[in-house]
């Protein structure tokens, strides 16, 4: 084969020692030091073996834990509390009585710790990235931008805890004067996803803080470290103890954590990233208590490349677009629609970019783009989406297959239907199924039958056509001759069954707080 593989398993194996190392010695400590800013520090000070409940860290209550595994090495890095509903409830109970004091601090005064906290992030970003990809996998480089895409939440929301405004509404009567106010909503749970282990919670928990939120999280079971790192560098900032709470469990408990963050009346809030499946459960279990929900669910988005398109811009944003983190994101684009006057010009430039640019490996390794993917169960999926295109009359151009451990080659198919599963479900992998249309109206409709609605992407140089696509695409996030789009200052948020509300930008905020409307009579 063309790709850089063929030293794929000679890359592991003689690199496979190293990894090792730093995986289970360098990032297995019993008691983690306190830190001090301005000092550089390792990789392993920052990896905590507690949760992090009321400015301490504490184990579960039941004694019990769970270990974290390297998915590129399957080494246990080391392992965490596997807390339960006793514990989540515990978190709440904190969060609610320090919401009663963190309400009333100031903006400057939230937005000066954010500030603080942000800046202990930049400090220390090269031990936060190198965290990151021991526990997800995902290359080093790749991390290092996720941990400043992360620290740009903070920053962003620093600045926008101080731009929250309310209204005067023009009076009806001489004797009347009408106002709004915008107060935060109290506790908010949190569930975070472990593609992105900081820059979810991030997005997430800045937010709610700069409202005047107090915060109860539970990271993913693969990616605890991230947000437990966060955690201290949270508290070294100023953060009071409370504010910031972080409940880590295994998948066994995960269905009890979440219900009770879902059903406890002293939580106003829910947000959560993740599969539609489970946050259609969460948003049943949170109707109990009428609470205020913010979903981001799986999206399944199409990349349609008109006739029109500068065909090498297209493949520079695909290859952005479908191979970050792998594939593993909910935004990538999963069906490649490309219009049949240059599908085999497209289909060819694609194949010979991916021979040249990517590389399997482990995320440590210099030069690699393509880290594991999550775990087996992931792996399964993307080679059951292969098979079944390839026996329904797919061709595979590149890739096709798993290689050891938690690896699948990247991959690309040609000839790929409507009928197909990549087609129809989301793959969250790294697979470019190529599908062939005719007409715009044909492209549109397609990309629209989804009951997803996240993202969506279109290459064109026909500004009619751009307007009439962008307006028509059912998605919540579109692309215009762009395949990475998320940044601080946009919103983030789907249509249909992709999710509810909007993260970041000025509308994050909105997501945690209250309107108040105010008569004052007797004037």
């Amino acid at each position: 084969m063309s790709f850089m593989f063929r030293k794929f398993h000679s890359v592991i194996g003689q690199h496979h020692k190293r990894i090792t190392v730093f995986t289970l010695h360098q990032l297995r400590m019993d008691r983690v030091p306190a830190a001090t800013a301005g000092v550089t520090r390792n990789a392993s000070s920052f990896k905590h073996e507690n949760a992090f409940i009321d400015g301490k860290w504490v184990p579960a209550a039941s004694g019990k834990t769970f270990q974290v595994i390297n998915p590129s090495t399957g080494g246990v890095i080391g392992s965490v509390p596997d807390m339960d509903a006793q514990d989540t409830e515990e978190a709440i109970k904190v969060a609610y009585k320090a919401f009663q004091t963190w309400k009333e601090t100031t903006a400057r005064e939230r937005s000066g710790v954010l500030r603080k906290w942000a800046e202990l992030c930049t400090q220390h970003k090269d031990e936060l990235a190198k965290l990151l990809t021991a526990e997800m996998g995902k290359p080093l480089a790749e991390a290092a931008g996720e941990v400043a895409y992360g620290t740009a939440f903070i920053e962003w929301f620093a600045e926008e805890a101080r731009r929250v405004y309310g209204d005067i509404i023009p009076t009806t009567t001489n004797t009347r004067r009408m106002l709004v106010l915008k107060q935060p909503l109290g506790v908010a749970g949190m569930i975070t996803p472990w593609n992105f282990p900081n820059a979810m919670i991030t997005r997430k928990a800045c937010a709610a803080i700069a409202a005047g939120c107090t915060v109860v999280l539970k990271p993913a079971e693969d990616t605890p470290y991230s947000a437990l790192a966060l955690c201290e560098l949270a508290s070294m900032a100023g953060m009071p103890p409370g504010v910031l709470n972080v409940v880590t469990s295994s998948r066994d408990h995960a269905a009890e954590v979440g219900k009770m963050l879902c059903k406890h009346p002293l939580v106003m809030k829910i947000s959560f990233t993740g599969s539609t499946q489970v946050g259609k459960i969460l948003l049943e279990q949170s109707a109990s208590t009428v609470k205020k929900v913010s979903l981001e669910l799986g999206g399944n988005a199409p990349f349609i490349v008109f006739d029109s398109a500068d065909v090498d811009a297209a493949v520079k944003g695909l290859m952005g677009c479908k191979f970050r983190v792998s594939g593993q994101t909910c935004v990538c684009a999963n069906r490649i629609l490309v219009q049949e006057g240059i599908y085999d010009k497209f289909v060819q430039k694609v194949a010979e970019t991916m021979d040249r640019e990517l590389k399997v490996g482990d995320g440590f390794e210099d030069g690699t783009t393509q880290g594991p993917l999550i775990n087996s169960k992931a792996v399964d999926k993307v080679q059951g989406h292969v098979d079944d295109a390839v026996i329904k009359g797919a061709t595979v151009v590149r890739g096709g297959k798993r290689l050891d451990g938690n690896f699948f080659l990247p991959t690309l198919l040609s000839h790929v239907t409507q009928e197909m599963r990549c087609s129809s479900e989301e793959t969250f992998g790294p697979v470019a199924p190529i599908l062939k249309f005719k007409t715009e109206e044909e492209a549109v409709a397609i990309a629209n039958v989804t009951s997803s609605g996240l993202a969506g992407y279109f290459f064109s140089q026909n500004l009619s056509q751009i307007w009439r696509v962008a307006e028509q695409l059912e998605t919540g996030i579109v692309g215009v001759n762009e395949g990475l789009v998320s940044v601080p200052e946009s919103p983030f948020g789907g249509w249909k069954e992709s999710g509810l509300g909007s993260e970041g930008s000025k509308y994050g905020i909105d997501e945690y707080l209250h309107l108040k409307y105010v008569c004052m009579g007797g004037i």
